[in-house]
Formats: structure tokens, C-alpha cells, sequence
């Protein structure tokens, strides 16, 4: 199966405005320290994900010390860096392999296309545990959906 940025372009479209509606969610409050380490922790793995992809030394720890202020400015930040990064590469790029060390130290090689695929995956994943913990706490979560973001315009 041939994967195509324009797909990629989409789910990076959705993720940024999925983070940052989850990030709203948390400054509306109640946001539980867990639902806050991960939304850091989104930030952080997006920008190591980044990093890989260019070959370069994260700037950020897998679990940063990050507040809401901070993660607001990285995922800011970060949907224009991806919409860069998404814009230099050519389809057939998304099937070059990627080496690099994981947090353990162990190395591996993953294609672009399998890198981006898990760095929207994982942010949704923790996207689900910050929504739970803010309806445990009494909030109201963030209406994160990919099929909500499309039928409602909020992504192309």
C-alpha cells in the first residue's frame, strides 16, 4: 500500500487542531496533573519524532516538565513545522527509512510514512486519556474525533 502527503497533510491538519482543542479543554479546567504530563508529553513526542526525521538531537525529554502556557506554544510551533517538513518532502520520500535511537537507547529504522502515521496515532492516544481524566475530574472533554473535526469544517 502507497501512502500519499496529501493524506498526511489532512491527518496533520486534524492533529494540531485535535491538540490544540484537547489544550482548551485543560485550561478550562479541571486539568489534572496527569492530563497535563500528557499533554507535555504529546508536545515532547511530536518534537522528538520532528528531530528524528531531521536527523538532529531532540530538544525536548520524552516526559518534559512543560505547563499549559508552554504546550500551547509548542503545538503552535509544532503544526507549522510539520506543515514545512510534509511540504519538502515528494510521495516516494514517505517509503525512505529513518534511523535512529529510541528513549531506551536501542536502534531501529522507520519509514517516513510509518513515523508520521504513529506520531498522529500516539497524540490521539494520549488525546483519549487526557478526555478521560477531565470527565473524571468533572470537566467536559474536548470533542476530538477525526470524523467531528471533518463534518464540521474544522479540517479540510
Amino acid at each position: 500500500m502507497r501512502a500519499e502527503l496529501r493524506w498526511f497533510r489532512r491527518l496533520f491538519e486534524y492533529d494540531g487542531w485535535a491538540n490544540g482543542a484537547a489544550l482548551v479543554s485543560l485550561r478550562e479546567g479541571p486539568a489534572p496533573p496527569k492530563a497535563e504530563r500528557w499533554m507535555a508529553h504529546i508536545v515532547a513526542s511530536e518534537r522528538i519524532w520532528m528531530a528524528r526525521l531531521r536527523q538532529e538531537p531532540s530538544s525536548l525529554p520524552v516526559w518534559p516538565d512543560l505547563d499549559l502556557e508552554a504546550c500551547a506554544g509548542e503545538i503552535t510551533e509544532l503544526q507549522g513545522e510539520w506543515e514545512r517538513c510534509l511540504e519538502s518532502l515528494a510521495d516516494e520520500d514517505l517509503e525512505d527509512g529513518v534511523a535512529y535511537r529510541n528513549s531506551l537507547g536501542q536502534f531501529w529504522t522507520s519509514t517516513v510514512g510509518d513515523i508520521l502515521t504513529h506520531v498522529v496515532l500516539h497524540s490521539t492516544y494520549h488525546r483519549g486519556q487526557i478526555a478521560a481524566a477531565v470527565r473524571e475530574a468533572g470537566g467536559t472533554p474536548a470533542y476530538t474525533d477525526f470524523i467531528h473535526a471533518v463534518r464540521s469544517g474544522l479540517i479540510e
